[in-house]
């Protein structure tokens, strides 16, 4: 097994996680509730099909069962936190509140899947070579920024500062590290201390 198919079985299955939140606290009636669901059920399709179409090479290295079930499966689960505080408490967002997640869901989605795509096509015709085009010319991981914007749309949508909280714990723990040693890596290559100096980490203008 692969660490992808744990992913990828995981992203597949929100929409199902969500669905049975739905019905387990009878929010059918709920339009905050099936937002969601049509959110973060489909960028789980989506992900599956990125995964067939423009694969993450990271994302291929060879695991076993318990790592997969309790170390990738279990860590993903945190992001049903949103949509389990939204159906158990009812949330109802406001129609400004359901327009922005909206809004930051669509343009997440465009810049993280985007970003892979041309990662994954440079990087197989010219390997070995500086990725810095694109979306990449002026932010280095243009990909975290996009899942940045999907899942604060997410955790925004459940009106509540838990989903936030492990957001960040996940930026903090996983993207922040993966992106300094990747820095550390590309550092080796010619152009990276100018392609470095004039882009960010990770937030356009900021960081």
């Amino acid at each position: 097994m692969k660490q992808k198919h744990f992913i990828d079985s995981h992203k597949g299955a929100t929409f199902l996680a969500v669905l049975l939140l739905m019905a387990v606290y009878n929010q059918w009636q709920n339009p905050t509730a099936w937002v969601y669901l049509a959110l973060h059920g489909t960028y789980g399709f989506l992900w599956v099909l990125k995964s067939q179409v423009f694969p993450d090479a990271s994302w291929e290295r060879p695991t076993n069962w318990a790592y997969g079930v309790f170390v990738v499966w279990g860590s993903l689960s945190l992001y049903w936190v949103a949509p389990w505080l939204l159906t158990w408490r009812g949330v109802q967002a406001p129609p400004w509140l359901l327009a922005l997640c909206i809004s930051l869901y669509a343009l997440g989605l465009f810049m993280h899947f985007a970003a892979d795509m041309q990662k994954y096509f440079f990087l197989k015709h010219f390997p070995g070579k500086l990725f810095s085009d694109g979306l990449w010319a002026r932010l280095r991981n243009p990909n975290y920024f996009g899942e940045l914007l999907i899942y604060a749309g997410f955790g925004l949508l459940a009106m509540h500062w838990l989903p936030l909280a492990i957001l960040l714990l996940w930026i903090l723990a996983y993207w922040l590290p993966n992106m300094r040693r990747k820095d550390r890596a590309l550092a080796q290559m010619a152009g990276f201390e100018e392609y470095r100096q004039r882009s960010k980490l990770f937030i356009p203008f900021i960081f």
